[in-house]
């Protein structure tokens, strides 16, 4: 079993950034991938970024440039560094794990105001 914990998110201006955390625990050598997913309320929960442990990146097409998703394998952390927020961004973001089964962290609030 894997254990995910996200922390990181807040309010922030349009404009600003933020950098959320995931940590793993658990059985972390059998993941494959790890990703950030979002959902705002009434809409579909949506694919942010992911990496795989050779470090191929995926990037939605709505935060391409803007975000960044990295991992600190001795930290057990994975990360998403959000620059140039807007409110359209406002979500409750996910940590997911892929390691045969998919593992998903309890989420975490960015709102950002205009």
């Amino acid at each position: 079993q894997v254990q995910l914990v996200e922390s990181g998110g807040g309010l922030v201006q349009a404009g600003g950034s933020l950098r959320l955390s995931c940590a793993a625990s658990g059985n972390i050598f059998s993941i494959n991938v790890m990703g950030w997913y979002r959902q705002a309320p009434g809409k579909q929960r949506e694919l942010v970024a992911s990496i795989t442990n050779g470090g191929s990146t995926n990037y939605a097409d709505s935060v391409k440039g803007r975000f960044t998703i990295s991992r600190d394998n001795a930290k057990n952390t994975l990360y998403l560094q959000m620059n140039s927020l807007k409110p359209e961004d406002t979500a409750v973001y996910y940590c997911r794990a892929l390691y045969g089964i998919v593992a998903w962290g309890q989420g975490t609030q960015v709102t950002v105001s205009s």
